[in-house]
């Protein structure tokens, strides 16, 4: 693998419906065409705190109600591949609670270029990130998920 390039400053958001389902965004690499799921977020603007950027990112990318995302964030270490080039740093992910279950997602507040790679989304019970269906960035979410939120029921069964 490549040399990794920092990370640029970023915020993401693990989104929880009322049955703890996450909500992960499937993208496809425009470079290669490889795919991979991960919360909702994305770089942090000049001028932005990586709350706002946090919130604005959800608005964007999944037209959710950005007032839900909590001032609660953690460090993530993050090592991906993505457009030809290996990323290495740390980025915030912060936790937001929706009521209902499965929310629905709007796409309208994508980018050109995000809608171009954008190929849906899903509301994953939280069980299943243990073993995904495909390549989940990070690969220790639900870690995260349990440093997020370590009262929910995967605290129980899962120590980070």
């Amino acid at each position: 693998m490549p040399d990794p390039v920092a990370c640029p400053p970023a915020a993401r958001v693990v989104c929880l419906d009322a049955a703890d389902r996450v909500l992960l965004l499937k993208w496809r690499d425009p470079y290669d065409g490889s795919r991979l799921w991960e919360p909702p977020g994305g770089g942090i603007e000049p001028g932005e705190t990586p709350l706002e950027a946090a919130r604005r990112e959800l608005a964007e990318e999944t037209g959710l109600d950005p007032a839900a995302v909590l001032d609660r964030p953690v460090p993530v270490d993050r090592d991906v591949r993505w457009r030809g080039r290996r990323y290495s740093g740390t980025e915030l992910f912060f936790p937001a609670r929706f009521g209902g279950e499965r929310p629905a997602v709007s796409r309208s507040g994508l980018l050109p270029h995000e809608r171009a790679s954008l190929e849906g989304c899903a509301w994953v019970p939280w069980p299943d990130l243990g073993s995904p269906p495909g390549r989940v960035e990070p690969p220790h979410l639900l870690s995260v998920l349990a440093a997020l939120l370590p009262d929910g029921p995967w605290g129980e069964r899962f120590t980070p």
